[in-house]
């Protein structure tokens, strides 16, 4: 199978960004437009994920482990056989989220313990061409988190949001990584205005001409 158009070979793109963003969203419409192959974060399958906004201290090894596990496998498992069939990918995640969580979550052994695990997997992954971080005040987040409505985050502490955004902030800084690009989506509603939705389609185009030969 040919490479998609305008590419010299398939692109693997990852949306991030803290919860509640909009990085399905955006990952959805990416797709479509683009024709690209859509790869989304099974979230609700963590047995844990509901006992750990109840009791983090409790819960947080587990539910840690449970993600990284969960997402290695499905980015293994899709990723690499769709782009070698000549697909290009867009992910609403990258695995190197997994560590922003653990590191505000896991201290000690259990931190050790992680971290060797996610460095042994990590680098059996291939990695994003280019990673499209969405960051958003948290005002706006906390109102995406309440309309979706589900059960789990109900008990998300909005302190726990800011120190993830600050985290966020911290690791995918654009400014000391050339695969990251950032998207300020305050005020922005892709979901429903059309016009955003291409003003940030058309800032993610010019970021792949510029990190890929555009044919």
């Amino acid at each position: 199978m040919a490479p998609d158009a305008g590419f010299q070979r398939p692109v693997y793109l990852a949306v991030e960004g803290v919860i509640g963003v909009g990085k399905t969203s955006l990952t959805q419409r990416l797709a479509r437009h683009m024709q690209w192959h859509a790869l989304y974060e099974p979230v609700t399958e963590n047995p844990f994920l509901a006992r750990f906004y109840q009791d983090p201290e409790r819960y947080a090894f587990p539910t840690q482990i449970f993600f990284l596990v969960t997402r290695y496998r499905q980015l293994a498992r899709q990723v690499q056989p769709l782009l070698q069939q000549g697909r290009s990918v867009v992910a609403d995640y990258a695995l190197l989220k997994d560590p922003i969580f653990a590191r505000l979550n896991l201290q000690g052994d259990e931190w050790d313990v992680y971290w060797d695990l996610y460095t042994a997997l990590a680098e059996r992954l291939p990695q994003p061409d280019l990673i499209i971080y969405l960051r958003a005040p948290l005002s706006q987040i906390l109102d995406h988190i309440a309309r979706r409505g589900r059960d789990f985050e109900r008990n998300i502490d909005p302190n726990y949001l800011a120190r993830l955004a600050q985290e966020y902030d911290r690791i995918l800084n654009p400014a000391h990584r050339d695969d990251v690009l950032l998207l300020d989506t305050t005020g922005l509603d892709f979901v429903h205005r059309e016009q955003d939705l291409h003003h940030l389609i058309q800032a993610i185009q010019e970021a792949l001409r510029r990190r890929l030969l555009w044919v």
